[in-house]
């Protein structure tokens, strides 16, 4: 598992569209952007799209999202 100095970066080259939010938050600005790369997931502020990314293994996020719906 790669550590946060050897997270692979997600593509440059990803489209836009890779990015999605929660059907649940509408119009609120308040709520963060996820994308999906080979060997990451990225999650960012969708209000400051081009700010920082935090870059999480794709292992470790699937592990975090199976822990917050227990």
């Amino acid at each position: 598992m790669p550590t946060a100095h050897e997270a692979p970066a997600m593509s440059a080259e990803q489209p836009e569209s890779t990015w999605r939010k929660s059907s649940f938050s509408g119009n609120d600005t308040n709520c963060v952007g996820v994308g999906s790369g080979s060997e990451v997931v990225g999650v960012r502020d969708t209000k400051d799209p081009h700010g920082g990314t935090l870059l999480i293994a794709r292992d470790a996020f699937a592990a975090f999202l199976r822990a917050s719906v227990a």
